[in-house]
């Protein structure tokens, strides 16, 4: 079974963010299938982590929540990563989650990605500010990314270029998911968050 980790960095709850990464994650699963191999989709969603991922940034080891959450996405076969636009840049939580994954954990992984704001005007941003991320994590990026913005839910015209654009993406990486050199991963990009008592040795008693 392949496994597709769906990683939504949406600050609200509902999240424009978390819808565009479910139909993301679903298109690529359809696209999958329909060439006959089966996948499940596994929802990582940043919002309810991000405590520990500031922790994690400032101690270095990660609480059981954040150590789940990147250990779904490190043993993937495959990644969609969205996240919501602010000032023509990539979310802090989007970004802060990737600074906590090892740099060597997504190599090779095949990735969509995707990005909600506002407005159009910020559509690039996937390109400069979140593209050049997963270069640097030497992931395998698809070439098709996919940027909503909040008129592309309103009419019914744009709902359907949307879906478009979304179907060509989810088949980009399912193309990707086969093609993969990627060598099954176990996840150690942080240690988990000490026991104490353990590390006294016994001391307290």
């Amino acid at each position: 079974m392949t496994t597709i980790a769906v990683v939504s960095a949406g600050l609200s709850d509902p999240s424009s963010t978390r819808l565009l990464a479910d139909r993301l994650g679903r298109a690529a699963a359809e696209a999958l299938l329909a060439d006959g191999t089966p996948a499940e989709v596994a929802h990582v969603e940043l919002r309810p982590v991000a405590h520990e991922i500031i922790d994690a940034m400032l101690t270095g080891f990660a609480a059981p929540a954040l150590a789940t959450a990147v250990a779904t996405v490190v043993e993937a076969d495959a990644v969609v990563f969205v996240t919501p636009v602010f000032t023509a840049g990539v979310s802090g939580l989007a970004k802060s989650f990737l600074d906590v994954v090892d740099k060597d954990a997504l190599a090779d992984m095949p990735v969509l990605l995707g990005a909600t704001g506002g407005t159009a005007r910020h559509s690039l941003a996937i390109d400069h500010a979140l593209r050049p991320v997963f270069a640097y994590l030497r992931a395998a990026v698809v070439p098709t990314g996919v940027f909503a913005a909040t008129d592309d839910w309103g009419t019914e015209g744009d709902a359907a270029a949307l879906e478009g654009r979304i179907r060509r993406a989810g088949a980009d990486l399912a193309w990707a998911v086969r093609a993969s050199r990627r060598v099954p991963q176990q996840a150690d990009a942080l240690p988990a968050t000490p026991d104490f008592a353990s590390m006294l040795g016994g001391l307290g008693h």
